[in-house]
């Protein structure tokens, strides 16, 4: 099959990383693989077999998106196309409609509901990355046929690290951006001064410089050290002692992904998709609540107890690849 991946950009995140493993997975079952993208960070781990076609699908502009349609409309050599995130999904529907092949959209976040989605109701389907995904979008999507949605779990990989046990050594991995509320579990930690810890932040974005301020502001710079970018982050996570996971709002998180199967501690917000994988979801804590944050981080010092997440209640990678190219075959019949 010949598909064609159209994402953003390039750079850090959990759709980029998602993107990249099932690129590696589908060259591996010999599907014919093209990435559409603005470009980042990533694009050195690409397999060599595919074919990048560097265009600003990133831009939330009209004019921009009729030219990166056309663009890709002159080559055209495609089964399906397959859109992650929503300007994609605009391009994608536009591309599809000049050109007859089908698309759909992986659903990664619970988008607002607001005209930015339209395309959504008009793809030949669409993949919810989790059930509090496809339960947010359901009412907007009521008039598609049912058989044209499904909820694709994102899977986990089984890592080549292991956790090597407890320390006070905290973790951040993550983009950074104020969706994330690392400004939430740096201000907990600036009231627990009298605790032997250390954070490594691994991730940059749009908020790194306010933050970087805050840690300075807060008197913690001895403390914490931002790494940026880093490819390695399951070696991280061996070597951690908890991996702080403090976000407002997600899909369903790759970093909590890697982080059970690398086996190490997890404090995680009390958001639905975590909900989902947690043995007592009571136990999670509220995103926002700097008290809530400090109290846990500060229970977890004390006596190692982390967020109840459950590996066994995700699906495996390999699982979440066949699933989707099951469901291609379903678009195309």
């Amino acid at each position: 099959m010949k598909i064609l991946h159209i994402v953003p950009e390039f750079e850090e995140g959990g759709v980029e990383r998602y993107v990249l493993s099932l690129i590696h997975a589908q060259v591996k079952h010999n599907h014919e693989i093209t990435l559409a993208t603005a470009g980042g960070k990533l694009e050195k781990f690409l397999p060599e077999k595919i074919t990048l076609v560097k265009l600003p699908v990133q831009k939330k502009n009209l004019f921009t998106g009729i030219y990166c349609a056309v663009k890709l409309f002159a080559i055209r050599d495609w089964d399906i196309i397959h859109a992650h995130s929503r300007v994609p999904a605009w391009i994608a529907w536009l591309l599809s409609s000049i050109s007859g092949i089908k698309w759909l959209m992986t659903a990664h976040a619970p988008y607002s509901i607001n005209f930015g989605i339209l395309p959504l109701r008009h793809a030949d389907g669409i993949i919810f990355c989790s059930d509090s995904v496809e339960k947010h979008l359901r009412n907007y999507l009521r008039d598609n046929k049912p058989e044209t949605l499904i909820t694709i779990p994102n899977g986990f990989q089984k890592s080549p690290f292991k956790w090597q046990g407890a320390s006070h050594k905290l973790l951040f991995v993550g983009y950074l951006s104020k969706r994330k509320g690392l400004d939430i579990a740096l201000n907990a930690l600036g009231n627990l001064l009298e605790y032997d810890w250390t954070l490594d932040i691994l991730g940059d974005g749009s908020e790194r410089e306010n933050l970087e301020l805050l840690v300075k502001n807060l008197g913690i710079n001895s403390r914490v050290k931002f790494f940026g970018f880093r490819d390695d982050p399951a070696k991280f996570m061996s070597e951690s002692g908890c991996l702080l996971f403090p976000s407002y709002q997600e899909g369903l998180p790759l970093t909590v992904n890697e982080a059970l199967s690398v086996g190490i501690p997890v404090l995680a917000s009390d958001i639905e998709p975590l909900r989902a994988i947690s043995d007592s979801p009571e136990k999670l804590i509220p995103p926002g609540d700097v008290k809530a944050w400090e109290n846990a981080i500060k229970n977890f010092l004390e006596s190692g107890e982390s967020s109840p997440l459950s590996l066994r209640k995700l699906i495996s990678f390999d699982e979440t690849v066949n699933r989707i190219e099951n469901f291609y075959a379903r678009i195309l019949l």
